[in-house]
């Protein structure tokens, strides 16, 4: 039995209130980044390496405790790379449950993408589908960090060391991100970082790959400049995936913000937590108390016993100007490009389809004011209680 038509449980009109976007870039007041482009325009350096690029690399590895960082152009570029750096082939183990360009960047290397389900209570890639998923053909895992919440690194490095694969962590979620005291990029073999604008970090567009050791750092320098060592050396087929100077400056200006943005974010996470943890049919995220975290999401997930499902709370929220994401719907695996993969069916996707259908991701962003948080939780409150109210369909 369903309730009856749920069209209009909340209000469609006018709310005189703004609308809330699900997510808004940090930037920091133009004021301090105008003295960085005054040295750009002075040294007319824009590319290549300059002087903020460099330095950039250097404080970033400082702040996140990592001991080499390669920028680039952006993550996207930044995973296709990893994989050549790696000489990645065959068969790569990872999840549905993820932004498209986890899997594109193994298209683009020829690479055949083998999707395993993920653990319905962190999204992240379940272990002991991944050992179970290997075949001759294996030669890497590539999970991701979702919503900033840590694989179990451990059990994936034990089976990638079992059975010889090289891991590469889609990290895009993660930055800064701790796992038992130290940086979970320092896991697998590479960490991949976007720093887009809708991410915790942001330099408007931006990626990076972290990695163990200098000479692999060297070659991944060589592949994002063409493959260039010098100006009549070319060692590899690169590609142009270097980061300019404007991104690089602007990074370098977000990591002194990055204390008050964590801050702030925690706060939010807090508030969404406290209101909506009591709601019937609504789950909120369970953050591991070990890891430090980014607060980069806040994820719920909509129950059937809710009243609403949803997509419908989602087109509810809209109405109000309150913007949700349904992140990740649909699955990478339901894509044209990748439903005919065996490992693509549903059948072996459980968890990840549910999750795919009940979760819905709320604003969360450091200048989202309380009272907006509460005006989302007002919202979601309303909805379970006013559906609830409503009498039984035959």
């Amino acid at each position: 039995m369903r309730r009856s038509s749920t069209v209009s449980i909340l209000s469609s009109t006018q709310t005189g209130h703004p609308p809330i976007t699900v997510t808004q870039p940090h930037l920091p007041p133009l004021e301090e980044f105008l003295p960085y482009l005054e040295k750009i325009w002075n040294s007319k350096v824009l590319t290549n390496g300059g002087p903020f690029h460099k330095q950039f690399e250097s404080a970033l590895a400082d702040y996140l405790g990592v001991p080499h960082v390669s920028l680039f152009t952006n993550a996207t570029i930044a995973l296709v790379t990893a994989l050549q750096a790696l000489r990645i082939s065959g068969e790569v183990i990872t999840t549905p449950y993820s932004f498209v360009a986890t899997a594109h960047s193994l298209l683009w290397n020829g690479i055949k993408p083998v999707f395993v389900d993920i653990d319905p209570h962190t999204y992240n890639m379940d272990p002991q589908k991944i050992e179970a998923a290997i075949t001759p053909n294996t030669t890497a895992i590539m999970p991701v960090h979702c919503y900033g919440r840590p694989c179990d690194t451990e059990a994936i490095q034990r089976i990638a060391d079992d059975y010889n694969l090289k891991i590469i962590y889609d990290a895009a979620h993660a930055f800064g991100v701790q796992h038992h005291g130290q940086s979970v990029l320092n896991a697998g073999d590479m960490s991949i970082l976007s720093f887009h604008a809708t991410k915790v970090f942001n330099t408007f567009e931006g990626g990076a790959i972290i990695c163990q050791d200098a000479r692999t750092k060297q070659h991944i320098d060589h592949l994002k400049n063409f493959g260039f060592v010098n100006e009549v050396t070319v060692v590899a087929a690169g590609i142009n995936g270097k980061m300019s100077e404007f991104n690089a400056a602007l990074g370098l200006l977000q990591l002194k913000h990055m204390p008050a943005v964590l801050e702030r974010r925690a706060q939010i996470d807090a508030i969404y937590r406290d209101r909506l943890g009591q709601v019937d049919g609504v789950e909120v995220p369970q953050w591991p108390a070990h890891d430090r975290l980014n607060w980069s999401y806040f994820p719920i997930r909509i129950k059937p016993h809710f009243g609403l499902s949803r997509d419908e709370l989602y087109e509810e929220l809209k109405r109000l100007g309150i913007a949700g994401r349904r992140y990740f719907y649909p699955l990478i695996s339901e894509f044209p490009m990748y439903r005919g993969l065996p490992s693509a069916q549903m059948s072996m996707l459980p968890h990840a389809t549910e999750a795919s259908r009940e979760v819905i991701c709320l604003p969360q962003y450091p200048g989202l004011q309380d009272a907006d948080v509460h005006r989302v939780c007002d919202s979601i409150e309303a909805a379970a209680t006013q559906v609830k109210a409503m009498p039984l369909a035959a």
